[in-house]
């Protein structure tokens, strides 16, 4: 049951109580204290709006995947702590193989995406190597997790 309930809410976030235990098969009480458990135990973490970036004119994503100097815990605290200050940037994931971490960034322009580079990300201490890719469209992008709704 909790996971049909996952499902709708990612599917309609704003979706009414009323509305969602119709859905999900409950009546309204117990459909919503079940939506208060999962909030409670930190499975639902936020609600929010999606929004486009290309109609906010930040239709440029690219990926950019960074090396740093060194790879210890001081490195990799500094790194993170200077790139999370950086609105552009919307995913970084710290990874394994060549390089240490991969960015999504978006912005408006190229030549927005060059200030970025230079006077933000290429000034963080300790970055040896930037390596940049510029997606040409979105193929599949989702929001949701995959919840298995014969699990219920």
């Amino acid at each position: 049951m909790d996971r049909r309930i996952l499902a709708e809410l990612q599917s309609d976030g704003r979706i009414t109580n009323h509305d969602l235990a119709a859905r999900v098969g409950l009546s309204p009480s117990p459909c919503l204290r079940r939506v208060r458990q999962l909030e409670e135990a930190g499975v639902i973490s936020n609600y929010v709006g999606l929004v486009d970036p290309a109609a906010l004119g930040l239709p440029v994503t690219a990926f950019v995947r960074v090396r740093l100097d060194g790879q210890d815990d001081r490195h990799l605290a500094a790194f993170e702590e200077e790139v999370a200050r950086f609105p552009e940037v919307m995913e970084c994931y710290l990874m394994t193989g060549e390089s240490d971490y991969q960015l999504r960034v978006l912005v408006a322009s190229l030549a927005a995406f060059e200030d970025f580079l230079r006077q933000k990300l290429t000034r963080i201490a300790g970055v040896s190597q930037v390596v940049s890719s510029f997606a040409l469209r979105p193929v599949v992008y989702r929001t949701a997790i995959p919840v298995d709704k014969t699990d219920a």
